[in-house]
Order: C-alpha cells, then sequence, then structure tokens
C-alpha cells in the first residue's frame, strides 16, 4: 500500500538553528571613540565588496553604526580604505 500524504519521513531530521544573541562589541568592550584611522578594525565592518554591513547583521547598536558609517567614510576618504574593490578580505 501506499504511504499517506500527511507522513514525510526524513533521513535526518531536521536542524533548528539557535541562534546567538546579538551584542554591541563596543558596549561591551567600554569603546567610546571610533578610529578612523584604524582600517584594520574597520574592515570588520565591510563586506567583500567594501560595503558597510547593516546592524542586524553586526549587532551594533544605532548609536555606535552611525559612528562607524563616519569613520569608514572619513577613511575612504583619506584613501585608508577603498570605495568598491573585488575580494576585498
Amino acid at each position: 500500500m501506499a504511504q499517506s500524504q500527511s507522513e514525510i519521513r526524513y533521513l535526518n531530521p531536521p536542524t533548528v538553528e539557535v541562534k546567538k544573541k546579538k551584542y554591541c562589541r563596543f558596549k561591551k568592550a567600554g569603546i567610546k571613540y571610533v578610529d578612523y584611522k584604524d582600517a584594520e578594525f574597520l574592515k570588520k565592518f565591510l563586506n567583500e565588496q567594501g560595503k558597510i554591513l547593516p546592524r542586524r547583521l553586526t549587532g551594533t547598536s544605532q548609536k555606535f553604526q552611525k559612528k562607524v558609517a563616519t569613520a569608514v567614510k572619513r577613511a575612504r576618504h583619506l584613501a585608508l580604505l577603498p570605495f568598491v574593490t573585488d575580494m576585498f578580505k
């Protein structure tokens, strides 16, 4: 006999992802000023194309996301960071 439509069998049980709580690394480390001259630190907030990563991915608070964006833009203007690139990291 054929199996009923409501019965679905998996080879492996479906995994349920447990998301970690996002935190603001600036508040946790007690950083009050985002230095635009520290290009290596600012690279953590950029993707491979050189775009600034959004808050929902980095977990940064709104206050520090604005400061990071300003610092990245200043570093780009001083040629410490590129505006666009292919495979940045």
